[in-house]
């Protein structure tokens, strides 16, 4: 236990003697979490259009209304010509061009049909493909209360809109306000975690290697375990304190619901922290420069992330990537952050995402102790 404190004091000292990177392990992380909350967002707002209104009447401008007074559209105006518009939707300055044919009024009420044109900007696949939603869903209303007004009743003397019919309304469980930071947050607090601890203990051997305390130390009595639990100590200490000033932020910032049990959340995040200081453990024990290690680091970082189904779901992705996604240890805590937070999932429903995440963790902890015997 002596030797064990020894190593704690040891790397403890090392990290107060260092200002800037304290300071840095401590402040980053929240102002991260403040930045990518507010600009990792994929709600699709916004969205320039332009008409070109070629009938000049009264149902135009209603349609036209339609579209102004929809917080997701951006009115852009109207354009005298096709080509005029198409030139905006070129130059990125339109994203949907919404043109009215000649002769549209009357051809809905004599013909009791008329078209219209949607050009969209699919360069965004997934802004356009719901951009065009937004804008058919609009046209159907339109055209619901326009058929109102023109079959006035039914054969009953009945108005339309007083006939039976099923009224839907929409329950949304878990994120009720539909905002896109509730559902990204949980996920960002636990990426962070995996960027801090990870890249800061890989530099940590490697140092030692470089300025020569790596060789006194496997000269002297402490033993594989004392000192890869000295190591392990003061990162995940100071990674909870991390988590819990992004917990902090989460929830009084962002209001973040807070609906699972803490003591859960604390427990997968000390665990996933012990897998996240074991990988860059293991990363400095093969490294022999910084330089080396944080190439290792950023690549395993920039696979995690993008393939943990943080940004978009893991279910759409090919079956190879979901196969590599079943070491992603990522994948699994961001799950666990979002389920529990939200949710209130308990350690029940969270079996598999811990046995994982506890297999990874001793298989990490377990290679690194194993190297480190090979250096020095």
């Amino acid at each position: 236990m002596n030797r064990i404190g020894f190593m704690i004091e040891k790397e403890f000292k090392q990290l107060f003697r260092n200002k800037v990177l304290w300071r840095m392990m401590l402040a980053a992380p929240v102002l991260q979490l403040i930045l990518l909350a507010n600009a990792a967002n994929f709600e699709v707002k916004n969205i320039n259009i332009v008409v070109v209104d070629q009938d000049h009447t009264t149902y135009a401008q209603r349609l036209t209304g339609k579209f102004r007074y929809i917080d997701n559209f951006n009115f852009r105006g109207y354009r005298p010509a096709t080509k005029l518009a198409y030139q905006e939707l070129l130059a990125g300055t339109a994203d949907v061009i919404l043109v009215i044919p000649p002769h549209f009024e009357r051809n809905l009420t004599t013909e009791n049909r008329a078209d219209v044109q949607l050009l969209v900007s699919a360069i965004d696949g997934t802004k356009a493909g719901i951009a065009s939603v937004y804008a058919q869903t609009i046209i159907r209303s339109f055209n619901a209360d326009i058929r109102t007004e023109t079959i006035g009743t039914t054969p009953d003397g009945v108005a339309p809109e007083r006939m039976a019919g099923l009224d839907v309304e929409n329950q949304y469980w878990y994120n009720p306000r539909l905002e896109y930071k509730t559902f990204m947050v949980p996920g960002i607090l636990f990426e962070l975690l995996l960027l801090i601890g990870s890249m800061i203990a890989a530099l940590n051997i490697v140092r030692e290697k470089e300025i020569g305390t790596q060789e006194q130390l496997n000269v002297t009595p402490i033993r594989k375990h004392e000192f890869i639990i000295g190591k392990l100590t003061p990162f995940v200490l100071i990674g909870l304190i991390q988590f819990t000033l992004g917990l902090l932020v989460g929830r009084f910032v962002f209001r973040i619901p807070i609906e699972g049990s803490l003591l859960l959340l604390y427990g997968f995040a000390f665990l996933f922290l012990l897998l996240c200081v074991g990988l860059g453990l293991l990363i400095s024990a093969v490294s022999n420069t910084q330089q080396q290690a944080m190439f290792v680091v950023f690549f395993c970082l920039v696979l995690f992330i993008l393939l943990s189904g943080l940004f978009s779901s893991t279910d759409d992705m090919p079956q190879w990537a979901q196969i590599i996604n079943t070491l992603n240890p990522l994948k699994y805590i961001i799950e666990v952050g979002r389920n529990v937070l939200l949710k209130g999932s308990t350690l029940r429903d969270m079996q598999t995402q811990f046995f994982t995440l506890l297999a990874m963790t001793i298989t990490l902890i377990g290679l690194a102790s194993w190297r480190y015997k090979k250096v020095g």
